[in-house]
């Protein structure tokens, strides 16, 4: 099948990239290398280096003429998204439009849309299921809620298939420190320079970390299943950020305490998504236990810095 995954250079992005072609699926990326990375590219994948809200991004449609889309492509960073709210909705709002133009016109069959547990906003109860009212604490938030109504109302007028993933805190190789600052590449980047991360808070709060590679086996399960649906991809697992310091020291073997800072306002304390829809819909079990998927990103992290 011929597969577009848009910020296929992405974190995320790339790793769905490199399940689809290990899948034996015909896969090209397009990205505008403003976040996205060559290095994380698939050798085996096509490169169209265009932004989505381009006019040249007809010319990728026209060109490899997708019967599925992944779009994967966004501006991901909640702080981006309060100190420029235009350039976070013109990403991830008129970006998607852009690309669902696209998919209309050349009769694309599906599309796969990367949304975030970031819709949901402070739980009212846990875990939190795709029924849980939808309640953003950040632009970023609305952002990536507010393309799920353009792609049911899209494919409901064009007629083709979608499915909706709400992410939860997704970890693993290639996530930038720099860029979308997960606390796992966060603690990763500092540990291994031999510095104290810092925890905000007394480090009790949970979060629901789920790694990439699970994240890409799920929207693989994705491409023909779970047909116009919203579905959360999770481990259903409450970890608390001091869990997490504990396991990537015991990962890295690294002799480093951590810092304790004055909790930031507006932080959820507890945060996990039932993934028993995803289970029953998509046919996928994850894989990864957290140490497991700890081990391998903290060995990827070791293993870049030796290279620099």
């Amino acid at each position: 099948m011929k597969v577009l995954v848009t910020g296929g250079c992405g974190f995320i992005g790339s790793h769905i990239t490199d399940f689809l072609i290990n899948a034996g699926h015909e896969v090209a990326v397009a990205d505008n290398l403003s976040t996205g990375n060559l290095n994380n590219l698939n050798k085996k994948a096509k490169l169209y280096e265009v932004d989505i809200l381009s006019p040249e991004l007809e010319d990728v449609f026209k060109d490899f003429q997708p019967e599925v889309v992944y779009h994967e492509a966004a501006q991901i960073d909640i702080q981006k998204s309060i100190k420029d709210t235009f350039f976070d909705a013109k990403t991830n709002v008129l970006g998607t439009i852009c690309v669902l133009e696209m998919v209309a016109k050349y009769n694309v069959k599906k599309i796969i849309y990367a949304s975030s547990a970031a819709v949901y906003g402070n739980p009212q109860y846990l875990p939190v299921d795709e029924k849980h009212v939808v309640a953003p604490m950040s632009f970023y938030g609305i952002s990536k809620h507010t393309p799920e109504h353009y792609i049911k109302t899209y494919a409901d007028i064009h007629g083709f298939k979608y499915t909706v993933l709400r992410y939860a805190n997704v970890y693993g190789p290639r996530q930038d420190p720099k860029g979308e600052g997960g606390v796992v590449s966060i603690f990763t980047n500092k540990f291994i320079a031999g510095e104290s991360p810092t925890i905000f808070g007394d480090g009790k709060q949970t979060r629901d970390f789920v790694y990439v590679k699970d994240i890409a086996g799920a929207n693989l399960a994705a491409i023909d299943k779970g047909d116009n649906e919203i579905i959360n991809v999770s481990t259903n697992i409450p970890t608390t950020v001091n869990d997490i310091s504990d396991s990537m020291k015991k990962a890295g073997n690294f002799d480093i305490e951590v810092l304790y800072g004055p909790a930031r306002v507006g932080d959820i304390d507890h945060s996990y998504l039932d993934n028993t829809k995803g289970i029953e819909l998509l046919g996928f079990k994850f894989k990864y236990s957290l140490d497991e998927g700890l081990k391998e990103t903290v060995d990827y992290y070791k293993e870049l810095a030796a290279k620099q």
